[in-house]
């Protein structure tokens, strides 16, 4: 049996992609601000070595991870967008409210995605304990705002492939 990986954030079949041009929007909330800002960082620097300019990509905060469908409808009906990231950090506690606000924010993230037809990538972590929060964003497990990034250039990517009728290299 092949071993877990363990670190996510090396992403294979990005080699050729280009985000020159694609409008991206970051939303982090704002609990937990030292996980979700390096998250975000990660997340911000990944899209500029794919090629998406500065002034292309729109950031904003929110209070905590339950506000950020909510943002993302806003900007989703404000803004010309590529792709919407969200992150988060949803740390479990002593009762079930980790389970009721990341089943809200993860069922309303992937309504909006289909109901818009845009990419809403889901970067909210769910961990157990901070411990495991540091571990994915920027520690032994890699930084999770990277894969969120990277999931979001794929989708952009399909996107891109599905409209242009080259449905021959759909898929990575």
């Amino acid at each position: 049996m092949p071993a877990k990986k363990k670190n996510l954030s090396e992403s294979s079949g990005l080699e050729s992609i280009n985000l020159n041009k694609s409008k991206i929007a970051i939303i982090t909330s704002e609990w937990n601000s030292d996980i979700t800002s390096s998250m975000k960082d990660a997340c911000f620097k990944e899209l500029i070595k794919y090629g998406c300019e500065e002034n292309d990509i729109t950031s904003v905060a929110v209070p905590g991870a339950f506000e950020l469908p909510s943002a993302a409808k806003m900007l989703l009906s404000n803004k010309k967008l590529d792709a919407i990231i969200c992150i988060g950090c949803i740390i479990k506690g002593e009762s079930k409210h980790d389970e009721y606000i990341s089943n809200a924010v993860a069922t309303g993230l992937m309504n909006l995605s289909l109901v818009s037809g845009k990419p809403i990538i889901f970067g909210v972590l769910t961990p157990n304990d901070m411990q495991q929060a540091i571990d994915r964003s920027g520690g032994k497990h890699g930084n999770k705002g990277v894969e969120a990034a990277h999931t979001a250039i794929k989708m952009i990517h399909l996107a891109e492939n599905i409209k242009s009728g080259d449905n021959k290299k759909i898929g990575f």
